[in-house]
């Protein structure tokens, strides 16, 4: 692997890790009322389009950032429509 493909990995987890708090910290509570629907749903929506795009590239970085943010995103959406 390049380096400067470590570099993307890198990233690209930073990136999804930011999420694990907000999917924590939904979870503890049961609320994710704060959360906005429509946030989520474009969340969810570049990621489809980013992994069209990755999987076109063939760039597993992004591909890979992109599974990880989407599944966060996913479970917060779960527990915004599952915590009414």
């Amino acid at each position: 692997m390049k380096w400067i493909e470590i570099i993307g990995f890198i990233g690209a987890t930073l990136s999804g890790i930011t999420f694990l708090p907000q999917v924590y910290r939904t979870w503890k509570l049961k609320s994710a009322k704060d959360l906005s629907l429509t946030m989520l749903l474009i969340i969810l929506t570049s990621n489809i389009i980013w992994l069209i795009y990755a999987f076109a590239k063939i760039d597993y970085a992004i591909i890979y950032a992109n599974i990880f943010i989407g599944i966060c995103a996913s479970i917060i959406l779960y527990y915004k429509l599952s915590f009414r």
